[in-house]
């Protein structure tokens, strides 16, 4: 981009506009402004609405009576009746619930019955008795529909729970109004203002210097899965290293890959696809120390019980990662332990635990995730609710000795629910830890053109959320095709998903910026987060240098002299 200094000022001014007021619509209309609150906790008193309700603004609930919602598997639900919801309108829903009688505690799920269809789940929460606990979700409809009805199912159907909810709203967001939003917060929360300043030796400013700004490496990472395939094939490690600084080892960090019988390690393919990540200072993700999934662990490790089991266990931690200690930036340790116990039914209810402390013994400085699948991709697995989620994080936190420090959401998706996925968000971020989207794909039933569709809308949400510190796809090449997606095909020619990922990478990174310094020595530009080259031409004279720029609400002050 070239530019000159009272050019670059013009736009430096435009993006702090955009970064600060939501642009707005073609029919001059400002857009509503995304409300990022959630809340966590069950709280005495529920708080007001969001938006002030919205659409759902003075509206009461009705109760039908047991019969009303026959076929869709809830009685005597509070019901919101809708009308005249748009095509392509993104809702986002909240309410706070409380149990009033009939049970302790229970999960609840906010469903939706359309014209033609009915949506599963729009959000849910683990609602309790004496308390209101906060739902956030939302969703979007294919068609229009002139009446639609909301309502609440509970985990248990035998009618007992009766429900009570208060604070509904419901706000609409044009497919434009929801961009504006994201684009926004991709304005605060992923750049910032510099304003590099040029000076003689002694102090005096230098005008019509020629600045070149470049940047040379991101904050955030997107990355993308690799595998054994990537050894010697020259041209995907090409295609690879264009484009990706992070990526994740498939399989072959995995239990069942490194010690595949008892007794006799193999990370052969480890520490050549490891040469690959230092050859090219690509950071990575250690996945995984320990899957909960037993069909996942070795057949050797599932015939263990008791203290050959926990030989086995400390074996795994300590050959592993000392190892690779301080190679890996993340450690995936107990991988899907929400849906799965593998350990836990076989070594205490609380083995899981230990693996983090061990695991932080040993390597302190790498960040320790626990991984799932089916948090942000849907809320109707009612074993990773979001809120399921949020409390085994904090049940762990309360474990003595034991410290996890990330959040990964696997992100596996067929259709994604933009308004859902940024709810959930919402309430993870509550916990203060580093968010990843660590396995991020479209499912293979879609074709190639729906699957870049949704990844796009998938990418945009992560990069926009500001908790979401960076995003992995879990498209790592193989003579047949991928797990789920790939971005391209057997000659490294783009799929559309591939195409997508392309376009957002250089669209989320500041381009070559050249520029001349106006009459105080000085030049201005709104940039992506990360490390970057700056270049100072003058009367025949060079200097070189290096500037990084982190988030903060003012503007980067860069002073450099020729």
């Amino acid at each position: 981009m070239k530019c000159s200094s009272m050019c670059c000022l013009i736009l430096l001014a435009l993006s702090l506009l955009t970064a600060f007021t939501l642009a707005s619509s073609s029919n001059g209309i400002d857009g509503p402004f995304y409300d990022s609150t959630a809340y966590t906790e069950c709280r005495a008193e529920a708080e007001k609405p969001l938006y002030n309700g919205g659409m759902l603004k003075d509206q009461k609930p009705s109760v039908p009576g047991k019969d009303s919602l026959t076929g869709i598997g809830a009685r005597y639900t509070p019901t919101y009746i809708l009308h005249n919801l748009t095509q392509n309108t993104i809702y986002c829903f909240s309410i706070w619930v409380k149990i009033e009688a009939g049970a302790a505690s229970a999960h609840v799920r906010a469903r939706l019955r359309a014209d033609n269809a009915t949506l599963n789940c729009v959000g849910s929460v683990t609602a309790k008795h004496g308390c209101w606990s906060f739902l956030k979700g939302g969703f979007l409809l294919d068609s229009p529909c002139k009446q639609s009805i909301l309502f609440f199912e509970t985990s248990e159907d035998d009618g007992k729970i009766q429900l009570q909810v208060t604070s509904a709203s419901l706000q609409p967001f044009t497919q434009e109004q929801w961009r504006n939003n994201q684009d926004y917060f991709i304005n605060t929360a992923r750049k910032r203002a510099v304003t590099i300043h040029v000076s003689k030796e002694n102090g005096e400013s230098v005008e019509g210097a020629e600045v070149t700004v470049e940047q040379i490496s991101k904050d955030f990472s997107i990355g993308s899965a690799i595998s054994k395939t990537i050894l010697g094939n020259i041209p995907y490690q090409e295609w690879f290293v264009k484009r990706f600084d992070a990526t994740v080892f498939e399989n072959e960090l995995k239990w069942y890959a490194t010690e595949p019988d008892q007794g006799k390690l193999n990370y052969t393919l480890a520490d050549k696809m490891m040469n690959f990540v230092r050859a090219n200072r690509i950071i990575a993700r250690g996945h995984n120390i320990f899957w909960e999934d037993p069909k996942y662990n070795p057949d050797w490790v599932r015939n263990l019980t008791g203290e050959d089991l926990r030989s086995a266990v400390n074996r795994r931690i300590k050959s592993l990662m000392t190892r690779y200690r301080g190679e890996f930036v993340h450690w995936d340790v107990s991988n899907e332990m929400l849906h799965f116990d593998f350990y836990e039914t076989r070594l205490g209810k609380n083995a899981s635990y230990g693996f983090f402390a061990a695991a932080r013994e040993i390597d302190s400085l790498a960040t320790l995730f626990f991984n799932d699948f089916n948090v942000v991709e849907t809320c109707s697995d009612e074993k990773s609710t979001v809120d399921e989620y949020i409390a085994r994080v904090r049940e762990l936190q309360r474990y003595d000795g034991v410290r996890m420090d990330g959040i990964g959401l696997e992100g596996h998706f067929t259709t994604p629910n933009v308004a859902l996925m940024r709810a959930i968000l919402d309430k993870l971020a509550t916990l203060q830890l580093p968010i990843w989207l660590t396995e991020i794909d479209i499912s293979s039933s879609l074709d190639h053109r729906s699957q870049a569709i949704y990844l796009e809308q998938v990418l945009r949400e992560g990069f926009s959320h500001p908790s979401v510190n960076g995003i992995m796809l879990w498209t790592a090449l193989h003579p047949n095709g991928c797990y789920q997606m790939c971005l391209t095909d057997d000659k490294f020619r783009n799929l559309p998903a591939g195409d997508v990922v392309d376009q957002k990478l250089l669209e989320w990174k500041t381009g070559e910026v050249k520029a001349t310094t106006d009459d105080h020595g000085s030049f201005s530009f709104f940039g992506f987060l990360g490390e970057y080259r700056v270049g100072i031409m003058y009367q025949g004279k060079t200097v070189n240098s290096s500037f990084s720029l982190s988030q903060g609400p003012e503007t980067k002050h860069v002073r450099l002299q020729i």
